[in-house]
């Protein structure tokens, strides 16, 4: 199978590296994916927003032809819905690594702007359980492979016209959630949930890792991205 991996933000098609070294022993071929504007500065990205990186993985799919299953990581999961809502018939999988799908208008999330940009904030920056997972080498190694990201993209809404996306198999991959517990939580979500419970095909699998698994546990998470790829 074809497979596009989208990164969250400020990561680039570099993070899928261990991940994708393990899919394509399996027999996939992967397209890792680095996103407009990242890296960039603030005078060559200022117009880039969330629709620009939609367009771009949703070129990235016209390129490989159906059919694809698209990843996407954190923030890259709202690239990944994008993608399935502009593409439903050419996706045969949406996989979300500790994510999930957003619903009509909602953003990524809101972080510091400096010089025009959204720089990574640091691994301090995020709750313990999100990085306890990550040793101190861990951390120093991909804190060197972080970019900033165009100021919008954080904060832009994601833009959903089509209702064909929820009949594109879902899986999502949390890294401390099972079903049950997604499901309680997104009691308190809103629109999240009424997003989650309008796909028809859906199945919540935990990792068992912190918010990078593919930083910390990249072999589980290439063997469960493997797994719901031959479901599809």
């Amino acid at each position: 199978m074809d497979i596009i991996l989208i990164p969250g933000l400020w990561l680039d098609a570099s993070s899928w590296t261990e991940v994708a070294a393990h899919l394509e022993r399996a027999g996939h071929t992967v397209h890792p994916l680095t996103m407009p504007g990242v890296g960039a500065s603030a005078a060559d990205s200022s117009e880039i927003g969330m629709s620009d990186w939609v367009d771009a993985a949703a070129a990235a799919v016209d390129r490989v032809g159906a059919p694809v299953v698209v990843v996407g990581h954190s923030g890259g999961g709202n690239v990944a819905w994008g993608v399935t809502d502009a593409r439903p018939a050419a996706v045969a999988r949406t996989v979300f690594v500790d994510t999930v799908p957003p619903p009509s208008g909602s953003g990524i999330s809101e972080f510091e702007v400096v010089d025009g940009v959204v720089p990574f904030p640091g691994w301090d920056h995020f709750p313990a359980e999100d990085v306890d997972d990550l040793d101190d080498a861990t951390r120093t190694r991909t804190a060197g492979l972080t970019r900033s990201v165009p100021a919008r993209v954080p904060t832009d809404p994601i833009e959903l016209r089509s209702d064909a996306r929820f009949g594109v198999p879902v899986t999502l991959l949390m890294g401390g959630m099972d079903q049950e517990t997604l499901e309680s939580e997104l009691d308190q979500w809103g629109p999240y949930a009424e997003e989650f419970r309008a796909i028809d095909d859906v199945e919540v699998v935990r990792i068992g890792s912190g918010h990078w698994p593919q930083f910390s546990v990249p072999d589980r998470l290439a063997t469960l991205i493997d797994a719901a790829v031959t479901r599809s």
